[in-house]
């Protein structure tokens, strides 16, 4: 109940200071290294809280493994909104039931099932919290990667 509480209330505040109707929306747009567009729509109903959250326009999935399952698309706004809110809250489904989420099939968000995916979680990820956290207006744009070390020998390998 919080954490939809807090998110609620802090969506319901952004679009009326932005000045937002519910038929508005603002957005953001970032590219991944091989020019695939990852875009963002908000819209937001200021006297509810309701959101949604439409990826459409963005790049079909592609050959590379960078493309990256729902689920982590999901994660990314969890996180975004977690952030934004600006206050302690449960990490739970609460922190995005007021969200509608709007993924195109086929996209690098959603690939097919034999599309490659390992690099989506490290890469993909933080380019969809960038678009996440502009739409917000509330972060400048990371290099877009994680930044993961690997270690191992012939026998052994850890990221």
């Amino acid at each position: 109940y919080m954490g939809e509480q807090s998110v609620r209330s802090m969506l319901k505040s952004f679009a009326k200071a932005r000045g937002l109707t519910s038929d508005m929306s603002v957005g953001a747009e970032d590219f991944m290294d091989d020019g695939t567009p990852i875009r963002l729509k908000v819209t937001i109903n200021p006297d509810t809280g309701d959101a949604t959250f439409d990826f459409t326009g963005t790049g079909p999935q592609v050959f590379a493994n960078t493309n990256a399952p729902e689920a982590v698309t999901y994660s990314a706004i969890i996180y975004c909104l977690r952030c934004v809110v600006g206050r302690e809250m449960p990490l739970n489904q609460g922190c995005i039931a007021m969200c509608r989420v709007i993924i195109p099939p086929g996209s690098i968000l959603s690939p097919s099932p034999d599309a490659a995916v390992v690099g989506g979680n490290v890469l993909t990820s933080q380019r969809v919290t960038d678009v996440v956290l502009a739409t917000f207006q509330a972060a400048a744009a990371s290099q877009g990667c994680m930044n993961n070390l690997t270690f191992g020998n012939s026998r052994f390998g850890y990221y």
